[in-house]
């Protein structure tokens, strides 16, 4: 027999307010809503209930592939002194309940050795628990770039959703999904590197600009070799398009000239970067003595 709580107070407004699309409302129905709040948001009349944990199944709709255990560890510890504070969201299947939202929350409660775990249970048809436990892996902040991308346009494929109402489930602006999206459109190598982290979306964003797979390419190893930032990134992207495409300086000859830019713009003058294999010169360019002496000041003498 479950034992029932009081009813938990709903989740505090997000900061960006979020006013669900059309597409959404009605695919959602008007009972899965809180105006201003996630779908997935408690609603005031939710009354929530323990439930074994044997008696709750996964999400065979869940869109997450890969969960940090080192992140799973601290919150089955949290879990272990403060219980599980946010109720997981379930619905009804006829082995018992389905998991809709909370699946951190729910592997993290086995590890924790509790049995028992409080839900709040809805009716949702197999649409409607795919569609929320996307919306809630996208509130979500520790999702790689490609995973959002994917679950972006999953949205898309399967509901026919419109950018506005995908920002507008998860809070995000329309142009933060559009960007988002454009990762896809990457080669499947870089798209690795964002799933895996070796690459951060900004400079998968940067990439993106030179359109071209194999120049995308030479120009993602020399920003692993090298280090780059993602400001570093796009000066190299930028130094690789001024040239016509069929007359393209090869990547490494561009983030030279980016750097030269770059010591251009902090020195005020002329700054000419010549290498040889792994040596080379750096000329600075002065027109006056009083311009030697600044300079001479910049560089601390």
């Amino acid at each position: 027999m479950t034992g029932e709580q009081e009813p938990k107070k709903s989740a505090p407004p997000r900061k960006k307010p979020l006013a669900l699309g059309r597409g959404l409302a009605a695919l959602l129905g008007d009972d899965n809503l809180v105006p201003g709040q996630p779908p997935t948001a408690p609603k005031p009349d939710d009354k929530v209930i323990d439930l074994p944990l044997e008696s709750i199944e996964p999400n065979p709709f869940q869109p997450r592939r890969v969960y940090d255990p080192a992140a799973l560890e601290t919150l089955a510890a949290s879990i272990a002194e403060h219980g599980v504070i946010q109720p997981l969201l379930v619905r009804p299947v006829e082995r018992g309940y389905q998991l809709i939202a909370g699946e951190r929350r729910l592997r993290a409660s086995q590890m924790a050795g509790l049995t028992r775990v409080p839900v709040v249970v809805r009716q949702a048809t197999d649409e409607q628990a795919l569609l929320l436990a996307l919306l809630e892996n996208l509130q979500r902040e520790d999702l790689n770039p490609l995973e959002e991308a994917r679950a972006f346009q999953r949205l898309m494929d399967e509901f026919a959703l419109s950018h506005e109402d995908i920002a507008a489930g998860v809070g995000k602006d329309r142009s933060t999904v559009v960007n988002t999206l454009r990762l896809l459109k990457l080669p499947d190598l870089i798209q690795d590197d964002l799933a895996a982290g070796t690459l951060s979306a900004g400079h998968a964003r940067a990439l993106l600009a030179l359109g071209s797979a194999p120049l995308i390419r030479q120009a993602r190893d020399l920003i692993l070799k090298q280090h780059l930032s993602v400001r570093a990134t796009e000066r190299l992207v930028k130094n690789l398009l001024k040239t016509p495409r069929a007359k393209r300086p090869d990547p490494d000859k561009a983030y030279i000239e980016s750097l030269a830019d770059q010591l251009r713009a902090n020195l005020g003058t002329k700054v000419e970067i010549k290498r040889k294999a792994k040596k080379g010169q750096i000329i600075l360019h002065f027109f006056s003595d009083g311009e030697l002496e600044r300079l001479l000041e910049l560089l601390g003498r």
